[in-house]
C-alpha cells in the first residue's frame, strides 16, 4: 500500500483491532435462543455500545427491534452541514457446525497461515472493526469530515427482520445521504471490489402428510403412501435434470453482464469435488448472480442410525430460494409455495408455510459515492482499479433502505472474500484486507465529504 497518513495510521492500529476482534469473536452470539444463550447476544451488543461511547459516539442505544434481538445504533456528528454516513454491520453470527470440524475453537481467534480465524472474523465482526479502524485513522489525521451514524443489526444472519421492521417503524433514525454495507467481500483476495446486486431470498417450510402414523414397510409398504417418498418427490421437482432451478412460473434465463466468475475458480472456491460436475446452465455468474437458485436446507425425517422398517407418515423440509434482482420476493415465494403444493403425489396433505423473506437489490453505480470509492480504493490497493460484482447472498435491509431513504446511495463493501469461507467451518478474515479495506473506507469518507 502506497505511503500516505491514514494508511499509515490504520497499521499502526492492527494490533489492538487484532485484540478486539478476539473479545468480539469470543461472544457466541448466535440469534437462535434455543441453541445459544441470549446473554451472548446480549453481551456482543454490549461490547459493542461500549465501542461506540469510547469513541464520542452520542445517542448510543440498544435498540429491541421486533424479532426480540437488539441493533445497536450511535450518532457522531460531523461538522456543520456536513453530509451525513450511515455505516451498517451485523454482530450475530451463523452457528458454527461441527465444532469438531474446527482447526481451532471457532470462538477464539486464531492466527494461523496469515489469517485469523473464528465464527464471525469476516461475517461481520469484522466488519465493525472496519469502521472503527476508518474512524479511528480520520481522527488522528485531521478529523471525520461528515456526521457518522453506525448500526450494528443482532439477527442477520437468521432473517427474520428485525433491524428492517424497527427502521420502518422510526424511519427518522437511519436517514443518511450514503449508507455503506459493510457485509459483503472483495471478489478476490486483494481485488478491490463494490457488489451492485444482492439475490433476496424466501424460506419455505413444507410439511407433508399421508397417513395417522407410521406403518410396518412389510404389511403396509407398496400400497401405503409413503410420506417422505412424497416429500422427495416434490424436492427433486424443483431442479431439471442438469440442476437447473424449476420453478413454476419462475423464470430463470437472466444474464449477467461485466466481472465473469471463470469456471475453474468457482470450482476451486466452491471445494467441488474432482469429478463432481457443476449445475445449472449459462455462466457461472449467470449462475450465482443473476438466477434463481433453490436449495434444500434441511429434512426431518428418522436418522439413518436408529431406523426402523416403517412407512412414514409425515415429513417435512426448509426449502430457500434465491431471488435474482428484477424479481419480487413476495410473487416469488407464492410461486415455490404453489409449486411444492401442486407437485405433491398421491393426493397427499401438504402445507406450507413461509417463515422469512428479502427482496433483492441493484445498486446505482453511477453515483458521486461510487466514484469517490473508486477514488479511494485506488489508493488502498496500489495498481488495482475498483470492480462491480453481483453477490449470490442476501442482505434484506438494503431494500428497506433504499424504500425509506430513496435518495441515499447505497454502497456493498466488506471482508468475506472466498478465502473467508463465511458460513463454514474455519471462517477466517485477511488482516491485509482489513487493513486494506479500513484505509479504503477512510479515504471514501474524506473524498465524498469533499464532493
Amino acid at each position: 500500500m502506497s505511503s500516505n497518513p491514514v494508511a499509515e495510521t490504520v497499521a499502526s492500529l492492527m494490533p489492538g483491532a487484532q485484540a478486539e476482534l478476539a473479545e468480539l469473536v469470543a461472544f457466541k452470539s448466535v440469534a437462535d435462543f434455543d441453541q445459544y444463550p441470549r446473554s451472548e447476544s446480549e453481551g456482543a451488543a454490549n461490547w459493542i455500545a461500549d465501542a461506540l461511547r469510547a469513541e464520542g459516539f452520542q445517542d448510543v442505544a440498544l435498540l429491541d427491534t421486533p424479532d426480540g434481538t437488539q441493533s445497536v445504533y450511535g450518532f457522531l456528528p460531523g461538522p456543520e452541514v456536513a453530509k451525513t454516513v450511515l455505516l451498517y454491520a451485523h454482530y450475530d453470527v451463523q452457528p458454527p457446525l461441527d465444532e469438531a470440524a474446527w482447526t481451532t475453537p471457532p470462538f477464539e481467534l486464531t492466527e494461523r497461515d496469515g489469517r485469523w480465524y473464528g465464527r464471525g472474523a469476516a461475517d461481520c465482526k469484522g466488519g465493525f472493526i472496519m469502521h472503527l479502524l476508518a474512524l479511528r485513522a480520520l481522527k488522528a489525521n485531521g478529523g471525520v469530515p461528515v456526521g457518522v451514524k453506525v448500526i450494528v443489526e443482532g439477527s442477520e444472519e437468521q432473517g427474520t427482520g428485525g433491524l428492517e421492521r424497527y427502521a420502518e417503524q422510526h424511519p427518522e433514525l437511519l436517514t443518511a445521504d450514503t449508507i455503506v454495507i459493510g457485509d459483503v467481500g472483495n471478489f478476490r483476495l486483494g481485488l478491490p471490489t463494490v457488489t451492485s446486486t444482492l439475490r433476496g431470498m424466501t424460506l419455505v417450510r413444507v410439511q407433508i402428510d399421508t397417513l395417522e402414523g407410521n406403518l410396518h414397510s412389510g404389511q403396509f409398504g407398496g400400497a401405503a403412501p409413503d410420506a417422505l417418498g412424497a416429500l422427495i418427490r416434490v424436492l427433486d421437482s424443483l431442479r431439471a435434470e442438469d440442476g437447473s432451478t424449476t420453478i413454476d412460473g419462475l423464470t430463470g434465463e437472466a444474464r449477467w453482464e461485466g466481472l465473469q466468475y471463470q469456471e475453474e475458480a468457482f470450482r476451486k472456491d466452491a471445494k467441488v469435488l474432482d469429478g463432481v460436475e457443476l449445475i445449472g446452465s449459462g455462466t457461472v455468474a449467470d449462475r450465482v448472480w443473476a438466477r434463481p437458485a433453490v436449495t434444500v436446507l434441511g429434512i426431518d425425517c428418522p436418522p439413518v442410525v436408529g431406523a426402523t422398517p416403517s412407512v412414514q407418515a409425515g415429513a417435512r423440509a426448509l426449502v430457500s430460494l434465491r431471488v435474482p434482482p428484477g424479481v419480487d420476493a413476495v410473487e416469488a415465494t407464492k410461486l415455490l409455495q404453489a409449486h411444492l403444493e401442486a407437485r405433491t403425489p398421491w393426493g397427499a396433505r401438504v402445507r406450507t408455510e413461509q417463515i422469512g423473506q428479502g427482496q433483492p437489490f441493484r445498486a446505482d453505480t453511477s453515483s458521486p459515492a461510487y466514484t469517490a470509492m473508486a477514488e479511494a480504493m485506488a489508493v488502498a490497493y496500489p495498481g488495482e482499479e475498483m470492480q462491480s460484482a453481483g453477490q449470490g447472498g442476501s442482505i434484506p435491509l438494503c431494500n428497506t433502505l433504499a424504500s425509506l431513504y430513496p435518495r441515499a446511495e447505497i454502497l456493498l463493501i466488506g471482508l468475506s472474500e472466498p478465502q473467508a469461507q463465511i458460513h463454514a467451518v474455519n471462517e477466517s478474515v485477511s488482516p491485509d484486507e482489513l487493513e486494506r479495506l479500513s484505509v479504503t473506507e477512510a479515504l471514501f469518507l474524506q473524498k465524498y465529504a469533499a464532493s
